[in-house]
């Protein structure tokens, strides 16, 4: 079976955020999710339209698919850097935060048509 992936680390968005969009996209085909994604009002939205857009494209040069003949394998989101930081509270305390980074790797399967 022919396989394409895309795979995009360290995003500036946490991964609750990107996970919260993955039930929608997961039941759609890749070429509904190019046609739907963009209408969707969220910053997810748009980095899931590059990340699959990515994965659509490498399958189109690779093995010269169609987007009919794609479908998700695998897609994920997952957890990147956490970046420690602090912000200054009452009486000299420190308030600690961590600045969360999400990776998204998406795998498409190339359908055979049978003649």
């Amino acid at each position: 079976m022919k396989e394409a992936s895309a795979y995009i680390k360290n995003l500036p968005i946490t991964p609750k955020k990107l996970r919260f969009l993955l039930p929608t996209v997961k039941r759609m085909t890749p070429k509904e999710a190019l046609e739907k994604l963009p209408y969707i009002n969220k910053k997810a939205a748009r980095i899931f339209y590059k990340v699959i857009k990515s994965a659509v494209d490498n399958a189109k040069s690779l093995y010269g698919a169609s987007e009919d003949m794609l479908k998700f394998k695998l897609l994920t989101v997952e957890e990147g850097l956490k970046l420690k930081r602090w912000r200054a509270g009452s009486r000299g305390r420190a308030k600690p935060y961590m600045k969360r980074r999400s990776h998204i790797k998406v795998v498409l399967e190339v359908e055979e048509k049978n003649k």
